[in-house]
């Protein structure tokens, strides 16, 4: 990879998605990651990661991969306004719908919304409620 500095300190090292149709899926992650906040590390013509989570072709030499099965990805979201701007970019770039904006009984003050990516894989933002971090990320640089 070209980037060589990380953020650390959440309990996931890294999830990887193989996708069957990267340029989909590219335009689908980054007008997403647009509308949460979250830079995009890095990109080529078979790979794509943000922070944690890397999106790769099955050819790939970094997943040496097959495609990957059903999974649920839940994105923090800093307030309400960027779980209602995740939706409409994920939508806007081929998402389907799998739960609008809004309260869940989770517990009080879970406002999210569900999208399914080309590949449909199930991908959440959330906003939990005011809270207050100790860090906003460990950096680590190699």
């Amino acid at each position: 990879m070209l980037n060589r500095e990380r953020y650390r300190g959440r309990l996931i090292d890294h999830i990887g998605l193989v996708v069957r149709d990267f340029a989909a899926s590219k335009a689908f992650y980054t007008a997403v990651f647009k509308a949460l906040n979250i830079p995009i590390g890095g990109s080529d013509e078979r790979n794509l990661w943000a922070d944690e989570l890397f999106i790769s072709t099955s050819d790939s030499d970094e997943v040496e991969g097959h495609l990957t099965g059903r999974i649920h990805l839940a994105f923090q979201a800093q307030d309400r306004a960027m779980v209602d701007a995740f939706y409409r970019a994920a939508m806007a770039q081929g998402g389907r719908d799998n739960g609008a904006p809004g309260e869940r009984s989770y517990h009080p003050g879970y406002y999210a919304a569900f999208v399914l990516d080309p590949d449909g894989n199930n991908i959440e933002a959330v906003f939990r409620g005011a809270s207050e971090r100790s860090a906003a990320a460990v950096r680590i640089r190699y």
